[in-house]
Formats: structure tokens, C-alpha cells, sequence
């Protein structure tokens, strides 16, 4: 009895420390790289954490994972199409596997790249030909499935499709490309549209139509609520009631690919791309007439900061992401000025540099598989561990997840799960 007494207290002290989170869509809840989970880290020794289990079955491609109520869901490719797989997150098992594409997609870097959107009952995802699919979550049945072709959708160039759809209330939005939606509303439960935007003729001719590899977020500067997306011709603003483009800011963009998922904060946007771009803060300002200006704060050359595609995550007021076309370089930027508090350092590991951050820790993936577990601080790149998974194909750009206390990493057709809790 006294046994039994000690255990349930144990597992009342852990279950106190813990706060566990779903991670339901493309970087967590708040699509900002960063998880509320706390009495994290404990367990993370001099060879990482301890592994839980390597699941296999998800496909080729470099898609992340969502997580809820204790189902891992992600895309990959296969011989007879692209398919979204769901994984019981207890053991690792595959649980279901439906295709979406009739055939394996053909572009460069062949592979699946959206990360499922969970919603309710259902989940959204992007094939990278190029269509938006609703499945059931409990089966994979599909629920209805629209072609970007419905409005001419385009990418900027030959990657694939990328973007994670957005579930906003009663709506899904995503970026066929297309001059007869650059950006689409679409009904979540039955596919029908509600809007689409166009993008404004402009006399810029030296960045690309179509869409970027990046993922919609909101936004309620200016006083309008607004969806900023990274395409082919820069950063957009789309006013949500309507599908009405607000703003553009061209600057960022470049002919190659447009790829990091904007950072929201209040009134300010910040966004980079690499392939010798740069990054800006702009601050949105109504126009007095429903509308809305974007103001550039400042601007960083490329060889202060570009981020590829590994992302940004702020944290108190300061980014924090890799540097460097395929270099990957971590560095801090505080975002209210510009100014670099630290970095770039070449760290361990090499290459792009994806991350997460959870409980005052930021883990940073390299383009290697080198892991780092880094004490979120603008003082200092304080590195407190890093280790290298047993497992590692190829380029390791699934970005990492943290959900329940576990570490996710996806690896082509594997996914490796970790324990970040001592004694859990």
C-alpha cells in the first residue's frame, strides 16, 4: 500500500511540473515555433534523450508533424501517390495511411511537404501538385478536395506546393498562386469558396508570379484583421472579410524562393528570405479608410540576416533562427532595433538550422542531424547539450516538435520520438 501510495504521489509531482500541449498545425498552436510546455529537459543527458521509439511508414518528403489527443498525423510520399499517415504517439504505430495525389508529384527534392492542419475532426493538407484535401481524422476517409487548377494556381518556381493550410473559425485559406486566387477562403466543412484574392497589377517585373513555399498568418495591425502571406512577389496583406489586398512589401521577395513563415507581433511583421535577400520589420498603420499601410522600420542586408526556410521564433522581444544561404549560422536579432545580440555562430552541426522553443529552451536542428538544447537567452549562445540521433538521411529539414513532453523528429520515411521528462 505504501508503494502504491508513493507512486500515485510521484506521478502527481510530475503531473503537477508538466503542461502538456497539443501541437495541432504547422509550428503549434500559435504557428510561432514555441510550446507552453513546462518541466521540460530533465531527462536530456550527454548522448540527448532518451529514445521512446523510431516509427517507420511515413513516406519520403520533409514535411513536420502535428500532434493531438495522442495521434501523430504527417504527409509523405509512396509508389502509389502522396498520402497523409497518422501514428499512434504511445508506440510508434502507423495507424492509418490515405493518398491524396493519384501518383507520386514530380518536382525537385521529391517529397511531401505540408505539415496537417487539425481541426475538430478533420485535417487539411496541401499536396505538393498543388490541391487542398479535408480528411476525417479517424480514418483518413476524405472529406472533399479542391484543385489550385480551379484558379490556375502556380508556385514561384519547381519545389512543390508547401504551405500548411490555416484553419480560421468556420474558414480553411490557402495559396493556390494562381491570377484567379493568389490566396482563397475556402468553407472547412464542405470546400466551397468564399472568397478569393487577387493580386494588384503592378509594374514590378523583376520578382516572380505565383506562390511561395511559406504559410499564412494573422494579423490584426492597422486595427483590420488581415492574412500575411510570403508569395512570389513579397510579402502580401489580404483584409479577411474580404480577400482584399491591403498591402505589399516587394523588398523581401526574390526569384528563387520565398520561404519563411512571417513573425506577427501586435502592429509589426518581421520577414526575411535568403538567396541573397535580406530581412525587414515593417509596422501596419490604418489608412483612415478601412484599409491599411505597411511602413518599413528598417532593413538587414543579407550578410546581416537571411533566414532559407529553418525559421524564426521570437522570444522576450528577440529572434532567433539560423543565418545564411545553406549555411544556417544561429543568431539573435533583437527585433525592435535590428541590432544583432549574438552571432552568427557556427555552433555544432552544419547547414540549415530548423528549431523549437519550450520552457526557457530553444532546440535547434541542423541540416546534419545534429541536434543542440540552447538556454534561450540573448546574452549569449549558451549551449547546454548537443547530440546527433542514431538515424539520419539525406538533409534533415523536417522542423522539430514538442508535444507532451516528447521531441519529434522526422527523418524521410522515420520518425524518432524522445523523452524530455526524467522518470516520466
Amino acid at each position: 500500500m505504501k508503494k502504491i501510495v508513493l507512486s500515485i504521489a510521484t506521478l502527481f509531482a510530475i503531473s503537477s511540473l508538466v503542461i502538456a500541449e497539443d501541437w495541432p498545425q504547422w509550428r503549434g498552436q500559435a504557428r510561432d515555433g514555441k510550446s507552453s510546455e513546462t518541466g521540460l529537459f530533465s531527462s536530456w543527458g550527454e548522448d540527448g534523450p532518451p529514445s521512446v521509439w523510431t516509427a517507420e511508414g511515413l513516406g519520403e518528403g520533409y514535411a513536420s508533424v502535428s500532434v493531438v489527443d495522442g495521434t501523430i498525423y504527417t504527409t509523405g510520399n509512396f509508389e502509389d501517390g502522396q498520402a497523409v499517415v497518422a501514428i499512434d504517439a504511445n508506440s510508434g504505430k502507423r495507424l492509418w495511411k490515405q493518398s491524396v495525389t493519384k501518383s507520386e508529384p514530380k518536382h525537385s527534392y521529391e517529397g511531401s511537404r505540408s505539415t496537417p492542419s487539425v481541426d475538430g475532426d478533420r485535417l487539411y493538407v496541401v499536396s505538393s501538385d498543388g490541391a487542398i484535401v479535408c480528411l476525417d481524422r479517424a480514418d483518413g476517409s476524405i472529406r472533399w478536395q479542391r484543385e489550385f487548377s480551379d484558379w490556375k494556381g502556380k508556385m514561384m518556381s519547381s519545389w512543390g506546393f508547401s504551405e500548411s493550410p490555416l484553419v480560421d473559425g468556420e474558414r480553411v485559406l490557402c495559396t493556390p498562386g494562381g491570377p484567379q486566387g493568389l490566396v482563397v477562403a475556402l468553407n472547412k466543412m464542405d470546400g466551397e469558396e468564399i472568397w478569393r484574392s487577387q493580386l494588384e497589377a503592378s509594374d514590378d517585373d523583376s520578382l516572380k508570379d505565383g506562390a511561395g513555399y511559406s504559410s499564412i498568418m494573422i494579423s490584426n495591425g492597422g486595427g483590420v484583421k488581415q492574412y500575411v502571406q510570403l508569395v512570389g512577389r513579397g510579402l502580401v496583406g489580404i483584409r479577411a472579410s474580404d480577400g482584399k489586398q491591403l498591402w505589399r512589401y516587394a523588398r523581401v521577395g526574390n526569384t528563387t524562393a520565398n520561404i519563411p513563415t512571417p513573425l506577427i507581433d501586435g502592429d509589426q511583421v518581421f520577414t526575411s528570405t535568403a538567396y541573397g535577400t535580406g530581412s525587414a520589420l515593417l509596422k501596419l498603420k490604418s489608412d483612415g479608410a478601412g484599409g491599411v499601410d505597411a511602413e518599413e522600420i528598417y532593413w538587414l542586408e543579407a550578410n546581416q540576416l537571411q533566414n532559407k526556410h529553418g525559421g524564426m521564433i521570437l522570444i522576450d522581444g528577440h529572434i532567433y533562427c539560423g543565418t545564411g544561404n545553406g549555411n544556417g549560422l544561429p543568431i539573435c536579432v533583437e527585433m525592435k532595433t535590428g541590432e544583432i545580440a549574438w552571432g552568427p555562430e557556427r555552433g555544432k552541426g552544419k547547414g540549415e538550422t530548423s528549431l523549437v522553443y519550450a520552457d526557457d529552451h530553444i532546440v535547434m536542428r541542423r541540416d546534419d542531424g545534429t541536434v543542440m538544447l540552447l538556454r534561450a537567452t540573448p546574452e549569449k549562445m549558451d549551449v547546454l547539450n548537443s547530440f546527433k540521433p542514431a538515424f539520419q538521411q539525406g538533409k534533415s529539414w523536417s522542423h522539430p516538435v514538442i508535444s507532451g513532453g516528447r521531441l519529434y523528429l522526422r527523418e524521410q520515411d522515420k520518425l524518432m520520438c524522445f523523452n524530455l521528462i526524467k522518470g516520466a
